[in-house]
């Protein structure tokens, strides 16, 4: 006769082989996702009668600002929205608005005669 062994619930979960047996809370959950990354990536597609009228496609990253700048992720570094560095945006207004001084200077130029 085989005696059967109780299983706890950690080790069903997985979290025994840590060693660690107590139970993770939020903010340990969070930190490890954080730390390690995490990415979700779906497609939606709606179809009918076999042609695709829409296709989204979803691809979300979760990780700290350390781990995204690790493999490669800074696009908020260089957006002028977010980094509050509006050099460009100066210089482009001040492009245009040149540009616009020198079509209303032909303009005038071309009426007086």
């Amino acid at each position: 006769m085989v005696a059967e062994q109780p299983v706890s619930a950690v080790s069903q979960t997985g979290l025994g082989a840590s060693g660690n047996h107590q139970p993770a809370n939020l903010g340990d959950i969070l930190e490890r996702v954080l730390d390690k990354g995490l990415v979700i990536a779906g497609d939606i597609q709606v179809n009918l009668l076999d042609i695709e009228l829409l296709t989204i496609k979803l691809r979300l990253v979760i990780a700290s600002l350390e781990t995204a700048r690790e493999v490669g992720i800074n696009w908020w570094e260089s957006d002028p929205w977010l980094t509050g560095d509006s050099k460009q945006l100066r210089a482009d207004n001040e492009r245009l608005r040149e540009r616009v001084a020198e079509l209303e200077a032909g303009r005038e130029d071309g009426q007086g005669e």
